[in-house]
């Protein structure tokens, strides 16, 4: 028996596969394409919104893919050691097993190509699944698509960039390992209640240890230091805005962001 073909494109609420998803349905025009976005339930809620624009907007729906378990649930697991760069259970726990099960349950066996949003501009590879049935597809690298296509397709559609890019560049949940410590003032100043979770999940646990989010210091020292990384931000815009005088203060946000550490984040999460 022939095997039928699928194709899926996974959603993280962020600007690239936004933008892709934009590009497929206009350009490509690829038929009954699946859409997915894994939900942590540690999300943004700038990001549910920006989903349900991108429902309205093309016309599609969305799958929303959960652990079978919550991230306190793993944290447990875990043995209260919180995700890190070095330490990325959150990822292969609450989106990648969850992606799997749920290609698994609808294709089965099938073959299942996966449509990734990594620009012509950027070095990486993304979430590769070692499933021999799900086939990956990029196609802005093979397009020749940078940033600047990504941000003319968003804007052409009128769904525009995610509310939360006034104050941080990646999509991702609100605790975030890979976030910047300007990331995290804002947080502590945009949503309080999410930053008192965060503070919660870095508290001293049973055996005395203590783990915190942001590298080599709490959350509560961070945030004390408050003043000093807004006024190192704000220099640092003040540098780009002078090399790129027309460029839109979202993006040169984007840019000073990115300046300030050269981590990559995972990709599942963050295109």
């Amino acid at each position: 028996m022939t095997k039928t073909e699928h194709h899926v494109l996974g959603l993280s609420g962020g600007k690239d596969s936004t933008a892709l998803a934009v590009y497929l349905q206009l350009h490509k025009k690829i038929p009954n394409m699946t859409y997915f976005f894994c939900d942590t339930g540690e999300e943004l809620p700038e990001t549910y919104e920006y989903l349900n624009k991108i429902k309205a907007r093309l016309g599609v729906e969305i799958h929303y893919l959960a652990a079978e378990r919550g991230f306190q649930h793993w944290l447990d697991v875990y043995n209260g050691y919180l995700p890190s760069p070095q330490a990325r259970w959150c990822t292969k726990q609450m989106k990648i097993i969850p992606l799997e099960r749920f290609i698994q349950d609808k294709f089965g066996e099938d073959t299942v190509y996966s449509y990734i949003g990594i620009r012509a501009d950027e070095n990486r590879e993304g979430y590769l699944s070692k499933k021999p049935n799900i086939i990956p597809v990029f196609p802005f690298r093979d397009d020749g698509i940078t940033k600047e296509g990504v941000i003319q397709i968003l804007e052409d559609s009128g769904i525009g960039m995610p509310k939360y890019y006034e104050w941080r560049s990646r999509s991702g949940c609100y605790f975030c390992f890979y976030q910047r410590k300007y990331e995290w003032v804002k947080l502590a100043e945009r949503h309080p209640d999410l930053f008192e979770k965060a503070k919660q999940f870095e508290k001293e646990h049973s055996d005395g240890r203590m783990y915190s989010w942001s590298d080599g210091e709490t959350l509560d020292e961070l945030l004390a230091r408050k003043d000093e990384i807004i006024a190192s931000h704000d220099k640092a815009l003040e540098r780009q805005k002078k090399k790129k005088p027309n460029q839109a203060l979202v993006h040169a946000l984007e840019d000073v962001l990115d300046e300030e550490d050269d981590e990559l984040p995972c990709l599942a999460c963050h295109i």
